[in-house]
Order: structure tokens, then C-alpha cells, then sequence
């Protein structure tokens, strides 16, 4: 076919007149993927004036009304032609209202009011007069330009703190689309967001509970301590007001700070939930989720319609899940937490794709002893019959105990204990405990929870009065495979805070204090 005389050169002016990409991403588990917004506007007099392909959702379909008053009351006008705007890849499902601001920028771009500029990637919601609103994930979209390429990224400006957390890339927050539209006819009028360094991060300690308000309860202490120190799985039972509670608010104050890069992962998965607090940047303290006992499987695993979002046991991730209650959870819900517990993350499968959620997590249950909470109680009498109490504690599946490497009892406080006056062991005297036996986990390049079976014998080496002990134990308390491995790394776990280098009965012996509920109350 013969082209007309100068061909490229029209086609080059009329794309550059009423075509224009940007750029935006899409979230997907907590990873962003590079999204391409095309706009064009070369279809005049189309009774359609406004049309989105590329698999977009409902919310998405509704921006042509928020983009079209956004520009109107911003004073830029709205072009008389129609728009035909396409999320590339065309076959890929694209959700939420992000991706108002880069649908926005384009058909400006196409109406000539700036010029191609392909360096900067768009993520934000419009308000009807412009303002910018926050939206989800925008840490993942600014880790995914990093991996792209892209040297800038433009986020609303609450969400530029937790963007900047990302090296290597300019962020530039903005609060109105006539500061996003500065920023191309104007660039040296606007700094990009400066993020926080490592030090400041390591400087912003939380003031969280302490340790030394809790009266008595010494075990109880003393196991949390253990539990800490080898990042192992813990539940405790006990009656109504014995402090089970006031415990587990306070374990995350003796857990090691985060680090970097669990700190980015953290944020990460918390910035795609939409639970990040406005204008947060990295989250610097490990996180402590409770959900509800009538949390559905979902809302704990994760899941929903459409892309399904991180559940509770993600944004536990480097954290700790503390689930209030134990036996009133669906036991469905509680089966669901076997393969997060046992991998450390959340694999969901869905027709078109297969999602991956981190869930690197320490569990830490309570429940009463019976369903009025008083069996065992010296002060007052139980009611429940026999089989109400089994049916109660069975709700806890063996599989799901197994998991569970500490088990304690918290009994009500005594009198003495509750009107005491002097200071407990505070949360930084056992926090430093913790440091010390974790860096010592450090050597071997993994928490004691999470020993491979393939060197657990090497790592937890008995002599032979320890061999004996363990022996005992197992025969006396009819553990499980999993349950004897979990005995060791718990012995191995107390070792490491006496710093012996080899697992000895005595710390053997107090392993098997923290498993010795097992008979008592699920052996029946």
C-alpha cells in the first residue's frame, strides 16, 4: 500500500494532539503491577462521549463523572470530543477509584495543555472539585516504578510519607489535580518528599505497656519471655479477670524492633489493607491484631470479592495475632490458620489468578478452662457438666494444638500478689533478655520456632540426662511427632536465654511445663 507524502508526520501531530498515555499500577496480593492509561480523543461526535475498556471495575466506570467536574470546577475545562480511555493489559481486572488522577492527567495531556511526559508514575481519587483523596497500596506502587524504572511517582499527599519510604524514586505528594498538572508545566516549582532516615525510624521506640504493671503471674511472665525469645506460638487458660489480656497486650513490648526490611514488608501489607494511618510513613513497632470471635474466615485469612485483601493473619505479619477467647471462633475459622501457622504465609487461589500473602506471625490464644471459666477455681464453685466443658475444649482441634508450642495456665491473682507494691521485671529488662537470645538465633540464620526438621537434632544436641528427661516426657504426656519437636525447640529456646550452648534436662524440664496441659485438658 502506498502511504501519502508526509504520512508519519500527520499521524505523529494528530497522536500528539489527541493521544496521550500515563501511567499508573494495580495492586494485587501486596505487589503492584505496571498499569498503561491510554487516552483518546480522535472519535469526534460519538453519542458515547465517554468510554473505559480494559476490564475496569464499577468504581472505575463511574469516574467519567468525578473526572469531569474535577476538571470543570478545577478550571481546565472538558474537551467536546469523546474519550475513549484503555487500561492496558487489556486483560487483567483493574479496581478502585487510584486511578482517577492518571485517567484525569491523560486527557489533559490530550487536550495539549502539557507534553508527553512518560517519567512519572499516577495514583489518586478525585473529589468532584478537584482534591486529590488518599487510595491503597500507593508503598507497592512506589516499589513497583523502583523495579520499572520509573523515577518518579505522584501520590496524593497523604499517602506521600509511606510512598517515600522507597529509595532510588522521587515522590511527589500532591493535594489538588491543579498541583499534579504544576508539576508538568512547572516542575522546578515543586521538591519531591524527603524521606525518613534509618536512624530517625530507629529513634521513634513506642512507648507501648509494660511488663512491671502486671501483679503475680510470674510463669505467666517467664513463658511470654520464652515465647518471645524463639518467636514460638502460646496459649493461655485461665478464669475471667485472671490478666490473660494485660499479658498479651504487652508482649509486643519485649519483641525486637523491626528491622528495615520487615518494617517495609509490614507497611506494605497494612498500606494495602487501607489500614495505614493517614499521613504514616514506615511503621516502626511490630504489630498486635485482635480480632473478634466472630471474624469470618475471610476477614481472618484474607480474601473478599473481587481482588481478594490481606485478613488479619497478614497484617500480623512480624507481629503477633492474639486471638481473645480461643473456642468461641467458628472452628472453621480456626482449621484455616493450620497453613499460615506451619508456612508463614497465605496462599489464596481464586478462577483467574493465585495470590500469596506474607504471614510470618507468633499466635497467642487464651481461653477460659470451661464455659463459665471457673473449673479449677478455689473461690468459686464450676456448674459446667462434663460434657459441656468437652465440647468447649474441643472446639481446639489437635492439629491446631500441635501448632502450638506453649501452653500455661494463668490463675487468679491472689490477694497478696494484687495489693503488692513492689516493681515486677520490666519490658526492657526482658526485651534486652530477648535481644540476646534472638542474636544468638541470628547465627544459625533462623528463630528456634522455625527450625528445619533436617537439623533439629544438630541445633538441639541432648546429653544423656536430657535424653532421659525427654524420653519421660514423651511416654507421660503421649506427645505427637510435631509436639516432641516442639518440646526441643522450646528447650532450645530456654537454653538460649541462660546462653548454654547445649540443651540440658533442666531446661528439658521447663519445656515440658509449658506442654504439660495437654493431658489435663485434651487427653480425655
Amino acid at each position: 500500500m502506498i502511504l501519502p507524502e508526509n504520512f508519519e508526520g500527520h499521524r505523529r501531530l494528530s497522536q500528539e494532539m489527541a493521544l496521550y498515555r500515563t501511567r499508573s499500577a494495580a495492586v494485587y496480593g501486596i505487589d503492584a503491577h505496571l498499569i498503561d492509561v491510554e487516552v483518546d480523543m480522535a472519535q469526534a461526535g460519538s453519542s458515547r462521549d465517554f468510554i473505559t475498556v480494559g476490564m475496569p471495575d464499577t468504581a472505575i466506570r463511574e469516574s467519567r463523572e468525578r473526572i469531569k467536574s474535577a476538571l470543570l470546577n478545577s478550571g481546565f475545562g472538558y474537551p467536546t470530543r469523546s474519550v475513549t480511555i484503555n487500561l492496558a493489559p487489556a486483560n487483567v481486572r483493574k479496581e478502585g477509584a487510584g486511578f482517577d488522577l492518571p485517567m484525569a492527567m491523560g486527557i489533559l495531556g490530550a487536550m495539549g495543555v502539557f507534553h508527553r511526559n512518560e517519567k512519572y508514575l499516577m495514583v489518586g481519587e478525585l473529589s468532584l472539585d478537584g482534591v486529590i483523596r488518599p487510595v491503597r497500596g500507593a508503598l507497592s506502587m512506589a516499589v513497583c516504578a523502583k523495579k520499572m524504572g520509573i523515577p518518579n511517582v505522584v501520590v496524593p499527599m497523604d499517602n506521600a510519607a509511606e510512598a517515600a519510604v522507597v529509595e532510588g524514586v522521587n515522590i511527589y505528594g500532591v493535594r489538588h489535580l491543579g498541583e499534579a498538572v504544576s508539576l508538568f508545566t512547572q516542575p522546578d516549582r515543586m521538591t519531591p518528599v524527603l524521606p525518613r532516615t534509618l536512624s530517625q525510624i530507629a529513634e521513634e521506640a513506642a512507648q507501648g505497656l509494660d511488663f512491671a504493671d502486671v501483679r503475680g503471674q510470674t510463669i505467666a511472665k517467664r513463658a511470654l519471655e520464652v515465647a518471645a525469645a524463639g518467636a514460638h506460638n502460646l496459649l493461655m487458660i485461665g478464669p475471667p479477670g485472671s490478666g490473660k489480656t494485660m499479658l498479651a497486650q504487652r508482649l509486643p513490648g519485649i519483641l525486637p524492633p523491626l528491622d528495615f526490611v520487615e518494617a517495609l514488608e509490614t507497611t506494605q501489607v497494612h498500606s494495602v489493607a487501607g489500614v495505614l494511618p493517614k499521613g504514616a510513613g514506615l511503621l516502626t513497632s511490630r504489630p498486635f491484631r485482635s480480632p473478634h470471635h466472630t471474624v469470618s474466615d475471610a476477614g481472618l485469612i484474607g480474601g473478599g470479592s473481587g481482588t481478594p485483601r490481606p485478613g488479619e493473619v497478614s497484617l500480623a505479619h512480624n507481629g503477633v495475632l492474639f486471638l481473645d477467647e480461643l473456642p468461641e471462633f467458628a472452628r472453621n475459622v480456626l482449621e484455616i490458620l493450620r497453613q499460615p501457622l506451619e508456612e508463614g504465609k497465605v496462599t489464596l487461589a481464586r478462577t483467574n489468578m493465585t495470590l500469596t500473602f506474607p504471614a510470618k506471625l507468633m499466635l497467642l490464644g487464651a481461653m477460659n478452662p470451661c464455659p463459665c471459666g471457673f473449673r479449677g477455681d478455689r473461690s468459686k464453685e464450676c456448674r459446667c457438666t462434663g460434657m459441656q466443658i468437652q465440647r468447649y475444649i474441643g472446639k481446639i482441634s489437635g492439629p491446631l494444638l500441635d501448632r502450638i508450642d506453649i501452653h500455661i495456665e494463668v490463675p487468679a491473682v491472689p490477694y497478696k500478689d494484687l495489693r503488692s507494691t513492689g516493681d515486677g521485671v520490666s519490658s526492657a529488662v526482658m526485651r534486652e533478655r530477648v535481644a540476646s537470645a534472638r542474636s544468638i538465633q541470628n547465627t544459625r540464620g533462623f528463630w528456634n520456632s522455625r527450625i528445619p526438621s533436617s537439623v533439629l537434632r544438630q541445633v538441639c544436641e541432648l546429653d544423656a540426662s536430657g535424653e532421659r528427661t525427654l524420653e519421660m516426657a514423651v511416654k507421660k504426656l503421649s506427645l505427637s511427632a510435631r509436639s516432641h519437636d516442639r518440646l526441643l525447640k522450646v528447650a532450645r529456646t530456654v537454653a538460649d536465654l541462660a546462653g548454654e550452648a547445649q540443651v540440658q534436662a533442666k531446661h528439658i524440664a521447663e519445656a515440658v511445663q509449658y506442654r504439660s496441659l495437654d493431658r489435663e485438658y485434651w487427653a480425655a
